[in-house]
């Protein structure tokens, strides 16, 4: 696969082999991070559990303490005073079945997360399909299933992600901007690493944490010591 000299140039700097400790690795990331663009660092973490079983499964969520560097666009699903209390608080679109047939009928996702009351997951029911697979189903382990809809909207807008198994065992988590400098970028690597082994299944056994590789949108895969996470 060709690479660009600025990939490659940012390659010689990362050891394919070495294990880099959390701190080394943000400042390792900051510096690979090239592009013309504030570059997105994502965390991938896989995990030694088996995402086919139910009772090994591994999602939540959590508020970085830098927020992602992006706003989050919010789709929030609620009738009656809780569609009120969404708008109030900042929600981007809020609606009933009418966003439903536009995400239907125009294939409109113009949204990061969605949000539902309970009284509405008959209705957003009707998107499994879609929302599935783009990791977009409102969930309560989430916090996006809620009655609190103002709390919802509050913590995904100051920068809450949603992290989840993949079909090989793998997360991938956006971590903040290269901008942010290797200080945040590790506190919010820290909270989201604190909140995966937190969120370890019983039924797991063996290894937990198996690889845990941090990069920039173009820049190379650093792996950071899993041993030393806990």
């Amino acid at each position: 696969m060709f690479r660009g000299k600025k990939y490659q140039d940012s390659a010689k700097l990362v050891e394919k082999s070495k294990l880099y400790d959390t701190n080394e690795a943000m400042e390792l990331v900051t510096k690979t991070s090239k592009a013309k663009f504030d570059e997105t660092v994502e965390a991938h973490v896989r995990l030694g559990v088996d995402s086919r079983h139910a009772d090994q499964q591994v999602r939540g969520a959590i508020v970085l303490p830098h927020g992602t560097g992006k706003t989050a666009k919010v789709l929030v699903f609620a009738k009656g005073p809780k569609a009120d209390e969404a708008q109030a608080a900042g929600a981007d679109y809020v609606g009933e079945a009418e966003l439903v047939q536009k995400i239907q009928g125009e294939n409109w996702f113009d949204f990061d997360v969605v949000v539902a009351t309970p009284d509405m997951m008959g209705v957003v029911g009707r998107l499994g399909k879609v929302l599935g697979p783009k990791g977009l189903m409102p969930s309560p382990k989430a916090g996006t299933v809620t009655m609190d809809v103002t709390k919802a909207v509050n913590e995904i807008k100051a920068g809450k992600v949603e992290y989840r198994l993949d079909k090989t065992n793998i997360i991938h988590c956006p971590i903040g901007k290269a901008s942010f400098g290797a200080q945040k970028l590790q506190e919010n690597f820290e909270a989201l690493m604190g909140a995966i082994i937190k969120a370890k299944p019983a039924a797991a056994k063996g290894q937990y944490l198996r690889s845990v590789v941090v990069a920039s949108t173009m820049g190379p895969g650093i792996k950071v010591n899993q041993a030393k996470l806990g």
